[in-house]
């Protein structure tokens, strides 16, 4: 310890159980830190440094500041600013966080504003979740820490700043992550994923309304179902109990090796895969329906094109270029008088990426049933390799070897053709719908004068209704 400043470690009733010391100079042969070795009295994740002086100031303010550093604990409390901790440099575990909820449900963590910084306060937040603390997060500007941030601006500045930059840990992870993924499909499904394990830690009853509020949060910045995301939070939900039940009753070396290989087989769950690609999906099903029912009797006076085609008037609404372009020739074949006799017209047509997509959603496996997901789709692995190659190239591998069976799985929707076509239009149209509401009310969160808010707020209900309407003729519960 010569040549270095010591800093008592206190437990939380005041008495000291071993030390850390920091170097007075700068000395690249020497570590920065040094602490007390552990032993039975010390244990360094059992404690948070100033906890002893800083639990009066925390029970009074209802709000525990986490900093990282002995240094920052001191300049906080030299400035008037008590209610503050620091974790040591380590990730906070689950006896720290018990500490501080002895005294508030709030913790806000307070670090440097760098990348390690970030990743540090990053660090242990499932935990902090599960223990029903409200996180919030405060960066301090580059450059800086809450040491010499204080020393720079003094108390009340510090305190200003405080308040006005906190952030909800959760979405300040989303916006990282994010961030992070950019246009890769494949990493936002993993920040969907990680997103969802992350609510799912938040799962005291009495947490159940943030938990909720998450959802809808996330699910808004995230542009997917809030439903979808919910059903994805509660799978890692039970995925976590059946993992505490099988540690109660622990599995043999087989089984473990048996269930690492599965889950190492699939990179992507079902509800993230429809979670990011229903849209596309829908509108390929309708299309796939127009190919293969168009040319047969809708009723007395119309084929099945002509329903979907005046079901799907605005081919605006299709985000997919190639099933727009297929629509739309489709459309102008109708109203030259033409009837294409069933979808080998437009597998054989001359423009070759009408062919391509023609091949590729007569192939595709369209409709899962619990079935066709049990005894096809885990023995193709279609999830996983769908974001390894792009769609065409994926239908091609798919179809290879496969047709035979695919087509004993679909053989049964002969039957049931007009139930098919209304059910894909519907679910299309609900899909679109419920997109429309998600960015109405993103504009409505906008400043807007009060003539523009009446028009959003018109929009919605309008919007609303119709998602009702559609609901109820799809056999669709919608929550209004």
């Amino acid at each position: 310890y010569r040549g270095r400043v010591i800093f008592p470690i206190h437990n939380h009733s005041g008495k000291v159980l071993g030390f850390g010391a920091r170097t007075l100079k700068k000395n690249d042969s020497a570590p920065k830190y040094i602490n007390t070795p552990e032993n039975e009295i010390y244990v360094k994740s059992k404690v948070l440094y100033g906890s002893y002086f800083a639990r009066q100031a925390i029970d009074k303010a209802n709000e525990c500041l986490l900093v990282e550093g002995y240094t920052d604990v001191l300049s906080l409390h030299q400035a008037g600013i008590e209610n503050v901790v620091a974790s040591g440099g380590t990730a906070l575990t689950p006896d720290q966080l018990r500490l501080v909820k002895k005294y508030t449900n709030n913790l806000t963590i307070i670090y440097d504003g760098d990348a390690a910084g970030i990743k540090a306060a990053l660090r242990g937040l499932d935990l902090a979740l599960e223990e029903g603390l409200h996180v919030q997060l405060v960066l301090i500007p580059d450059g800086d820490d809450p040491d010499s941030y204080v020393n720079k601006v003094g108390a009340a500045a510090f305190r200003e700043f405080v308040q006005q930059h906190k952030k909800d840990v959760i979405l300040f992870q989303l916006e990282v992550a994010l961030r992070d993924a950019g246009t890769d499909s494949a990493k936002k499904a993993a920040v969907v994923n990680r997103m969802a394990e992350t609510i799912s830690r938040i799962n005291k009853a009495e947490d159940f309304t943030k938990q909720q509020d998450y959802i809808k949060q996330c699910a808004t910045v995230l542009k997917i179902d809030e439903a979808g995301l919910h059903t994805l939070v509660n799978k890692y939900i039970r995925d976590r109990i059946t993992a505490l039940e099988r540690k109660a009753a622990p599995l043999s070396s087989v089984t473990i090796e048996e269930n690492a290989q599965k889950s190492a087989a699939s990179n992507f769950d079902d509800a993230t895969f429809l979670l990011l690609f229903r849209d596309e999906l829908q509108e390929k099903e309708v299309a796939r329906i127009l190919l293969e029912y168009g040319h047969r009797s809708w009723n007395e006076a119309q084929r099945v094109s002509d329903f979907i085609l005046e079901e799907i008037a605005d081919e605006s609404l299709i985000e997919n270029e190639e099933v727009r372009k297929l629509f739309s020739a489709y459309r102008s074949l109708r109203q030259q008088g033409e009837d294409p006799n069933g979808p080998q017209y437009f597998v054989q047509h001359p423009d070759q990426q009408l062919s391509t997509l023609a091949v590729s959603l007569l192939q595709f496996p369209h409709e899962e049933s619990a079935r066709w997901k049990t005894e096809f789709s885990q023995q193709t692995g279609y999830q996983a390799r769908l974001f390894e190659q792009d769609y065409d190239d994926f239908i091609t591998t798919l179809s290879a070897g496969q047709e035979s069976s695919l087509q004993h799985f679909l053989k049964a929707e002969e039957d049931r053709s007009a139930e098919v076509v209304q059910s894909a239009i519907h679910y299309l149209k609900l899909r679109k719908i419920k997109r429309m509401l998600l960015e109405n009310q993103q504009d409505m969160e906008k400043q807007h004068s009060a003539n523009e808010f009446s028009v959003l707020l018109q929009t919605h209900e309008h919007l609303k209704q119709m998602e009702i309407a559609l609901g109820k003729q799809s056999g669709t519960v919608i929550i209004r």
